[in-house]
């Protein structure tokens, strides 16, 4: 979905089948940009990856793997620069090909509560009441995305933060105007118990 978006938004050309997926290319800033959706079973996206960056002649370095994060909250997005796979069995398969070097842009998803419930989970569409989190989220990859083809993860970063959790417009809250004292009535024909209880309610 991320990778739609980016692509939507950055009028790249039509996706094509190549390399075991779909590929669309275009630019992003300065940047000659190549979008894989590999279509191989994701434990074996690895295929996929490689065939890509042995007729592109890229190295891993070139490489940013967009994938779902069952440790981050919803909507939340991390950016890393090699490591390990944490069990997921896409990146795995990447590792298995082309090491561990290559970049990540981790989207978190949350967690089902209880590992039996992860396979349908993260096989499932988003639920409807997902949609205006995650929209916010694809609008900040997209914003963001000619930062990080240049290389620019913090900039990448605040594009998205700055959709996810926009900026207050003022930083201090404004004070409350103090309302005016109703008028007493001209005559109160209340006891002065039941005036007291009126008060308090």
């Amino acid at each position: 979905m991320a990778i739609d978006r980016i692509a939507a938004d950055h009028g790249f050309g039509p996706w094509k089948r190549a390399h075991q997926g779909l590929v669309s290319e275009g630019r992003l800033g300065a940047e000659k940009v190549v979008l894989l959706k590999p279509e191989t079973f994701m434990n074996l996206s690895g295929q996929s990856v490689r065939a890509a960056v042995d007729f592109w002649k890229l190295t891993p370095d070139d490489i940013v793997v967009f994938h779902d994060e069952l440790d981050l909250t919803p909507g939340k997005c991390r950016l890393k620069q090699g490591g390990g796979h944490a069990g997921h069995n896409g990146l795995r398969s990447i590792h298995g090909h082309l090491g561990e070097a290559y970049g990540r842009v981790r989207l978190g998803i949350g967690h089902p509560g209880h590992k039996d419930a992860v396979s349908h989970y993260v096989l499932h569409d988003f639920a409807k009441a997902d949609q205006d989190w995650l929209d916010d989220l694809l609008r900040g990859i997209s914003d963001g995305a000619p930062a990080l083809a240049a290389g620019d993860g913090a900039r990448f970063l605040n594009a998205v933060a700055l959709r996810v959790a926009p900026p207050r417009s003022s930083t201090s809250a404004e004070k409350p105007v103090p309302k005016a004292e109703p008028a007493p009535p001209a005559e109160d024909s209340r006891s002065p118990m039941q005036r007291l209880l009126d008060r308090f309610r």
